[in-house]
Parts: C-alpha cells; sequence; structure tokens
C-alpha cells in the first residue's frame, strides 16, 4: 500500500489518522456492548473505516451524504455528538430518532446526513435530488451517495445513475465493493470485470481505488468533487475494500474462506496508515499509543453519559402527532414573481383564501382547475419543481402542462426518463435542500414502480428522524374510459394504509384547484388522485384567485333524511346522477376529498342524518377504504344506525378493457340495487 502525503502537514497527517482510529475503537466497543446484550444489533464496517472517513472528509460539512450501515465514519467525522450516538443505538428517546429507528437508520439535517433505510438502493435517487437543488441554486457544491456491490444489482441504481447522466448532476456514486453482499460473493453477482466499468454505459466518468488507503480515498474524492462541480456531471468511484465482520454479527463468517482475511489483515486501513506515519517520523510510538488511550477515554467518557440517560416511556400522543411536519396555519401573502403569468395570475399581495365549495367563479373544467392550481403555485412558489414522463414541451399524457415551459424555463419543468422510484428519490432530495417537488405519475398504476420510495421514504421521514418531505405526486387515476387494466386501476387503499402520507381525491374543478394548491403548501408528502374521466367532462365555478381548500376536510353535497351516501372522485357524480333520476329518493350525499386523514366528524354527521349508510367507491370492493370507513361507523355510530352498513364498489378483478366489460366491472352499475336494498331495510 503505497501512500502520498502530498501536501499534507504533520498536524493534518495525525489528525486523519485520530478521525480514522475513532470510528474502529467505537465499533470494538460496541461489539462488546453486543455480547452483553445493551444492543440489539450491529453492522460492522471495521475494515472499511479509510472509505467513510476519507469521502467524508473530502466534502465540505454542509453537503449532503447519503450512507448506508457501515459508515460510521461519516457520522464521526462529521463531528456528531457521541453520546447522543450512544444514545441513538440504545434506543434512548434522547437519541436522533427518538427511539424510532436503529443503528443507522437516521439522519441529521444539521449535519447533513440522509438516513437510510433497508432497502439501500433508494439513497442513490436522493442525491439526485440534492444535487439537482445545487444546480438550481447555482450553488458550486455535490451530493455523496454510498452503495455496496450488492446494491448495484438493484434497479434503483440505474434510476439515479442514468437520471444524473441525463440531467447532468454533480453526484458521486461512491461503490464499497467489500466483495460480498451477505454471502454472496461478486462472483455470483455480476458479470463485469470491475464495478467500474457500468460508468460508460451511462455516459458519466469513473474510476477503481483503493478503499482501504486512506489518503487515496481522500485525494481522489478531492479531485471528483472537482470535476463534478466544474462540469456539472456525475461520477461513479469504486472503492475495492473488505470487511473483517459477518454481514451484521448474527449472520458469522462461515461463507467467506479463511486466507481472505489473512490477506485483507495485511491491507487493513488504520495498521497500514499508522506505519506510514511512523516511517515518515510524522509521530512516535509513545504518541500512538496515547492517543489510542486518550480515544478510549473519551468513547467511555461518553458511554457515560449516554448510559445516565432516562429510559423511554412511550407517548402514544406524541407517537401520533410525529408523524407528520406541522403544517403552517398563517397563510402567506400571494406574490407573482413571473411577468409570464397570464391570465391565471392572482392579484399582487392577495392572500390564499379558504375555500369549501365557491358559488361565484368563471365556469371551469376540471383539468383547469389543476392546471391553474399548477400554474398559480409555480408563481407563488419560485422553489417548486416540476418532474414527469413529456410533462415539458408535449404538456403531459393530459397536456396539463401544456405551455408552462414557456413560462418557467425547462429547470423547473422537467421531462423524466421513465424510471419513476429515482423521480420520487430526486423529489425527497429536493426537500432536503428546501425545495417543492411535484411529480407526474403519467397514470397512477405505474406508482407501483416507485412504491418503495413512496411508503418506506417519503411517508416514513419524518416520523423516523424529523425531516419532511415537501413532496406532491400527482396520479391520474380511475376507470370510464376503456384504457384497460394498467391504466384504470383505482389504487387509493395501497396509500391509505400508510401512515406519513396524506390522500386527496377531488370531484369537482373547484376542489381539484383549491386542494392541489393545499398539499403543494403543505410540507409533508400528498399523494392526489385526480379522476381521468373527469377531466373534460366536468365543469363548475372555479375563483381565478389562488386559494386553497382544507386537506382533511370533507364536503356536504346536498342534504337528505333517506339515505346518506359517503363517496369521493367519480362516486360523487353517480351518487349526483342517482338523485336526479330518483327524486322521490332523499340522499345525504358527503364528498369525502381527503382519504387521509379522514373527517370523522363529518362522518358522523352523515349517519346520524338518516341512519343508513352506503359506502361508495369505484375500487374494488375487498380491501377498498369502504371497509374501513364501515368498520370505523360500526364502532363509533352503532347507535345512530337503522340498517347495515353497506358497501357499492367495483367487482374484485382487474378491471377489463371492453367497454360493456368496463361498465359490468364499475361499482355504479350495482348503485341502485345498493339503495333499493337499504331502503328496504
Amino acid at each position: 500500500m503505497q501512500f502520498h502525503r502530498n501536501n499534507f502537514s504533520n498536524e493534518q497527517l495525525v489528525s486523519i489518522y485520530k478521525k480514522l482510529l475513532l470510528p474502529r475503537m467505537i465499533e470494538e466497543k460496541m461489539l462488546v456492548l453486543l455480547r452483553q446484550g445493551k444492543i440489539s444489533k450491529w453492522f460492522s464496517g471495521i475494515g472499511q473505516e479509510a472509505i467513510a472517513v476519507g469521502a467524508t472528509l473530502a466534502l465540505e460539512e454542509d453537503e449532503w451524504i447519503m450512507p448506508l450501515h457501515r459508515n460510521l465514519g461519516v457520522f464521526t467525522t462529521r463531528n456528531m455528538p457521541l453520546n447522543k450516538l450512544f444514545k441513538q443505538w440504545q434506543g434512548n428517546k434522547d437519541g436522533y430518532s427518538k427511539g424510532r429507528e436503529r443503528s443507522f437508520h437516521f439522519g441529521t439535517k444539521e449535519h447533513h446526513i440522509c438516513g437510510m433505510i433497508s432497502h439501500l438502493g433508494p439513497q442513490l435517487a436522493i442525491a439526485d435530488g440534492v444535487a439537482l437543488a445545487h444546480k438550481l441554486s447555482s450553488e458550486n457544491k455535490i451530493s455523496l451517495a454510498f452503495t455496496g456491490d450488492g446494491g448495484t444489482s438493484e434497479g434503483d441504481f440505474h434510476e439515479a445513475l442514468n437520471v444524473a447522466a441525463v440531467w447532468d448532476l454533480p453526484v458521486i456514486f461512491l461503490i464499497e465493493n467489500n466483495g460480498y453482499g451477505l454471502s454472496t460473493p461478486v462472483s455470483e453477482q455480476y458479470r463485469c470485470f470491475s464495478l467500474v466499468e457500468r460508468a460508460k454505459g451511462y455516459g458519466m466518468e469513473g474510476i477503481r481505488i483503493d478503499g482501504n488507503n486512506i489518503l487515496e480515498v481522500y485525494d481522489t474524492i478531492r479531485g471528483v468533487r472537482e470535476y463534478c462541480i466544474e462540469n456539472q456531471k456525475p461520477y461513479l468511484i469504486e472503492c475495492m475494500t473488505f470487511r473483517m465482520r459477518g454481514h451484521e454479527e448474527a449472520s458469522g463468517v462461515k461463507y467467506v474462506p479463511p486466507q481472505l482475511f489473512e490477506l485483507w489483515e495485511k491491507r487493513d486501513p488504520i495498521k497500514n496508515y499508522e506505519q506510514f506515519l511512523l516511517e515518515q517520523q510524522v509521530f512516535i510510538e509513545q504518541q500512538v499509543i496515547d492517543i489510542k488511550e486518550q480515544t478510549k477515554e473519551y468513547i467511555e467518557a461518553e458511554l457515560k453519559i449516554a448510559y445516565s440517560a432516562d429510559a423511554l416511556t412511550p407517548d402514544t400522543a406524541e407517537e401520533v402527532n410525529d408523524v407528520y411536519a406541522p403544517v403552517a396555519t398563517s397563510k402567506k401573502k400571494v406574490e407573482i414573481r413571473n411577468e409570464k403569468a397570464g391570465r391565471f395570475a392572482a392579484p399582487s399581495g392577495q392572500p390564499p383564501a379558504t375555500n369549501d365549495q365557491p358559488a361565484t367563479g368563471n365556469e371551469k373544467r376540471f383539468i383547469d382547475g389543476i392546471k391553474e392550481a399548477l400554474y398559480q403555485s409555480m408563481q407563488q412558489h419560485p422553489n417548486l419543481v416540476l418532474m414527469g414522463q413529456d410533462i415539458a414541451e408535449y404538456g403531459g399524457a393530459f397536456k396539463i402542462t401544456e405551455g408552462f415551459v414557456e413560462a418557467f424555463g425547462k429547470a423547473r419543468v422537467r421531462n423524466t426518463p421513465i424510471c419513476e422510484s429515482a423521480i420520487v428519490g430526486a423529489a425527497l432530495g429536493l426537500s432536503l435542500k428546501g425545495y417543492k417537488a411535484m411529480m407526474e405519475m403519467q397514470f397512477a398504476d405505474f406508482a407501483t414502480v416507485g412504491f418503495n420510495q413512496i411508503i418506506n421514504n417519503l411517508a416514513k421521514i419524518h416520523y423516523r428522524w424529523g425531516q419532511n418531505a415537501d413532496v406532491v405526486i400527482r396520479m391520474p387515476t380511475g376507470g370510464g374510459v376503456g384504457a384497460g387494466p394498467f391504466h384504470s386501476q383505482s389504487n387509493e387503499a395501497w396509500f391509505v394504509h400508510t401512515p406519513g402520507l396524506k390522500i386527496v381525491y377531488p370531484s369537482t374543478p373547484a376542489d381539484a384547484k383549491g386542494l392541489l394548491i393545499a398539499a403543494i403548501n403543505d410540507p409533508n408528502p400528498v399523494i392526489y388522485f385526480e379522476h381521468k374521466a373527469l377531466y373534460r367532462s366536468i365543469s363548475g365555478p372555479v375563483p381565478d384567485e389562488y386559494y386553497e381548500v382544507e386537506i382533511g376536510k370533507a364536503r356536504l353535497v346536498q342534504e337528505g333524511d333517506g339515505i346518506s351516501i359517503i363517496t369521493y372522485g367519480a362516486g360523487v357524480h353517480w351518487a349526483l346522477d342517482y338523485a336526479k333520476n330518483h327524486p322521490a329518493v332523499s340522499l345525504y350525499i358527503l364528498d369525502l376529498r381527503t382519504l387521509l386523514p379522514l373527517d370523522y366528524d363529518a362522518i358522523k354527521t352523515a349517519v346520524k342524518a338518516t341512519g343508513k349508510v352506503l359506502l361508495l367507491h369505484e375500487d374494488s370492493l375487498t380491501g377498498g377504504i369502504g371497509g374501513e370507513i364501515a368498520a370505523w361507523i360500526a364502532e363509533h355510530c352503532f347507535e345512530n344506525l337503522d340498517a347495515p352498513v353497506m358497501r357499492c364498489a367495483s367487482l374484485d378483478t382487474p378491471i377489463p378493457f371492453n367497454i360493456e366489460l368496463e361498465k359490468n366491472f364499475m361499482a355504479y352499475s350495482r348503485l341502485g340495487e345498493c339503495v333499493e336494498k337499504l331502503m328496504g331495510y
């Protein structure tokens, strides 16, 4: 192992040694605590310290890093309080995640570290989003994301690198190639000679280096950082290394040939660097002994502080409240910041008004309400970025963003490659940097390929470590247009089950506008469902001004004393149509508008109004949100019921293509039958 000191002073070389030694000695202590049962799990990075420490030293302190579970050196090199890290690993409330996460599944905005999730790959796309924010802000900064050799087989690796290359993002992707993905050797993971060869396939540069040489790691990443900033390009670095422990302690190391340990023991990053410093007479043996003793004393002192932490007492109210980031109650005044505002401009200085269902306003289509909301939000928020397939010059599959490029430019209205997971991740990365992001999922059906990012990253991040995800995902949804099983699904129930998301589903043009504006203003991730069949078939009064409709509040569509129909989306119009054609039946119609969180007060009022409740939705019957609401009514409103709660939903089959089959599938084909049956009680 050849070290080149370059222009480092003796003091700098010793400082690097101390930073390299600290995570090793912490880990050795943690292995003792693990055997004593004082911590529950540990993923060891022993043997790989030079990569985490060298990479972190090479970056500026305010540049975001996306580490994984063997990168203790990232946390210690960013000078995070060690006692607080110990509290985190012990599961104490005053760690970094209030006891909600383990080991390295947490982040900290203060130290510009983004916490990982167990799925590994999603970290890479978040780095894309941070780098995009740097690019939009003209900041001379980069982001850096770690992955392992095993993680390079995930689709997220391909998507993140492809997006970074296509968008010319200043981001470093760093592979820690330690030879194994858990127990699977690299010979069973890929067939290329070296992982860095993949860089060329994405149109980026790459390099393979000795990951155990701290000075080589530092010098390489420092130079690559300058390259990324100067050229506004991504870069792939493969660091060759080896882990001297198992994947995690419980897995053991029996699957590793003993001779590999002997080989890599000779390449130990700390012992070799220490020997180099001794040979260079940077320090002497006694100083090495003193540094190790001081480090040990520091660890023990910080551990003593951590041991004194109070035992965690669960607080249910706090747990529930921390699922969502708080929403500002005061409305900011509107400022028109774009001269090309056109007819969508709100009067300068006019605040957004709250709106239930306006009686006045120009007659506009459902699709116009969505378009106005996006346009005015782009004016209101210069930090709002729109992303999606074909949304730029083409205007999107449904032409909602047509003309936006001319008004706001391609930097903020961005066509994306077909890689939903990476774009959701990039949206989260933008949020880390204080941006807002709207992603158009071309069809709600395609959310399946971005599901992990939505469910496990966006939804959980605030609860896990207090970071908000200021992201809206628009979901063109629903049937009635003869588009078949993969362009017509009603999949809102998939997301309603996930705490941390907000689910919005408007039925009128006015709500389409007001709810989308509210979603964009909300600091939490909002999944915004818009029914394709309503785009150009439904019209109504929509105020020209910029206004919000409160998320979480249902709307009384019409009063009645016969049956209460609780519904949303297209179901509202089915119920109104039935009421028009059957005037003898007095219908109380409630439009939920928001599916998460639900307006339980409005639901209870609807139950009391008639005592007979029909839950109507386009989604299939089994597992639909109607079942959840029915259960809640049975539990909380039983004394107000005069009949069993009934559900009217679509068939438990995929949605078919043939129009006649689709009509038979849809819930509205059985609405009359359900109403008559309920009236019979």
